[in-house]
This record gives C-alpha cells, sequence and structure tokens, in this order.
C-alpha cells in the first residue's frame, strides 16, 4: 500500500466510532480560540471553511465566537454528530464530502479563514495548501491547529510503564516529550511561496480521563488502526491489563495546543 492509499483508508476509520471520538478526544483550551481569532483578524459574522471537522470540537467554538462556520467532514456519521452539537447555531452548517472534492455553492467563497485542526496532514499533499488559498480573500488566513501529547516530569508511573507495550506490538512513534520542549508547529517551505506566517503558538492544557475513558481514546487513534485488528486487540488488551493492575485510576493526559497562522500572500 503505498502512502495515498494508506492515507486515505486511516483517515476514514474515524467514522467507525464518532461517538466515542466525540467523546474522549482532547478539546484544546479555549484561550486558543480566543488567540485564534485575534492572530487571523477575524470578527463576528465572517466566514470560515473547515477542513475535516470531525464531531465539530472545534466547529463548536468558532461558532460560539460569532463566525458563519462551513464544516467540512468526509465521514457521515462524524458529520452527524458535528451537525447535532451545531444545530444551535444558525451560521453554522456541516457538509459530508471530501475536502479535496468540496466546492463551495455560488455566493459562499472567498472565505476570511480557512481552518484545520488535526486534519491538513490528511489531505492531498497537492491539493493541502493550493486549495485553501484558492478559497480565501486576498489577506485571508490559514488556521492550523491540534493536540500533541506531552508527559511532565511528575506525570504518573503508567505513562513511562504503558511503552512497554507500545512496544510489544510495534507501535512506531517515541515516548512524548515534556510540554516545556515543544515547540510551536511551524509552516513548512511549500506553504510559504502562499502565506506568510504571523502566529505559532503553544498551549499546554491536561485532561482527566477514567481507565475506560483513556481506553476509548486509545481505541480511536489512527496509530491503533494501523496496527490492524490482532495487534490493535492486542494492544489494548495490553493496557487494558496494565489498568487494571493499578486499581483502574483516573488519568491525567497532558497535551500541547498548537496554533498556527498564515495570512495569505498575493501572488506577483
Amino acid at each position: 500500500m503505498d502512502d495515498r492509499e494508506q492515507r486515505q483508508d486511516l483517515r476514514a476509520v474515524f467514522d467507525e466510532e464518532a461517538e466515542a471520538y466525540d467523546r474522549v478526544r482532547p478539546v484544546c483550551p479555549d484561550r486558543l480560540f480566543d488567540d485564534l481569532v485575534d492572530a487571523a483578524r477575524l470578527a463576528p459574522g465572517d466566514r470560515v471553511a473547515e477542513i475535516g471537522c470531525g464531531t465539530g470540537q472545534a466547529s463548536v467554538p468558532l461558532a460560539e465566537r460569532g463566525l458563519a462556520v462551513t464544516a467540512i467532514e468526509l465521514g457521515a456519521e462524524l458529520a452527524a454528530v458535528a451537525r447535532r452539537r451545531l444545530a444551535a447555531f444558525d451560521s453554522a452548517r456541516v457538509l459530508s464530502v471530501p475536502f479535496e472534492e468540496w466546492e463551495p455553492e455560488p455566493g459562499d467563497a472567498p472565505f476570511d479563514a480557512v481552518v484545520a485542526f488535526n486534519s491538513l496532514h490528511w489531505i492531498d499533499p497537492r491539493r493541502r495548501y493550493a486549495k485553501p488559498y484558492a478559497l480565501l480573500r486576498p489577506g485571508g488566513a490559514l488556521v492550523v491547529g491540534g493536540c500533541r501529547w506531552a508527559r511532565p516530569t511528575d506525570a504518573h508511573p503508567f505513562w513511562a510503564d504503558v511503552q512497554e507495550d507500545y512496544r510489544a506490538v510495534g507501535y512506531e512513534g517515541d515516548p512524548p516529550p515534556p510540554p516545556e520542549e515543544i515547540g510551536p508547529w511551524r509552516l513548512p517551505p511549500e506553504a510559504c511561496s502562499s502565506f506568510d506566517e504571523v502566529a505559532s503558538l503553544c498551549h499546554p492544557f491536561t485532561v482527566r480521563y477514567s481507565s475506560a475513558e483513556y481506553l476509548a481514546f486509545l481505541a480511536t487513534q489512527s496509530g491503533t488502526h494501523a496496527l490492524g485488528a490482532e495487534r490493535s486487540a492486542e494492544f489494548l488488551g495490553r493496557v487494558r491489563d496494565r489498568l487494571d493492575s493499578l486499581g483502574s485510576p483516573r488519568l491525567t493526559a497532558t497535551f500541547v495546543g498548537l496554533l498556527t497562522v498564515g495570512r495569505r500572500r498575493e501572488r506577483t
């Protein structure tokens, strides 16, 4: 399977567990969304296109700030949850279609901002920056947000010990660094001909999980799905056994919310 096929397969798996995804995935703190509005120079009524909205975890904070959100989500079940959560906002709507295939209705574009939370890396690299550029008005903002795992020095021993379970099943990746070692995400070179980076910020935050909630969170991760059915079941079983041996504790998970804003550059 090539990279494109793997990306297409993995980005579709979240739809299989839409309710769990909505319940346990971490949501960036309010102050990050306040910074987003300031850095992107957005005001109530401004039009925002959101790439891969999932269950609306970023869509709702954007709509709460008065923005007119057009949320694009390829997963029908995820989109259904997002519609339910956004039902109170007349200026928000959810469309179930891959971002690469979506075309705005006449009068919708150009947008004041294109926003992607934990989703831009799933977009075809050939369209990843070109399509947001085409959707934006002159001076409009590309906003990229996301979460990274972190592990503070005073974390529960579980967070270090569970790495043994990752290694046992060949789960790719390294143990997360402490939050102070996580720097901002920067626009890559392929984006810099189209966008001028105007903000790159980090917001550490924590989420409290019961053991069951944490296992549900692990089950929604693309890395777990990438293991395949047999190894993912083994991995989740190992983590469940470890948590059971500790008395099923409540866990404090640490994340760093990342926010990067690029201003649409006019080409000469």
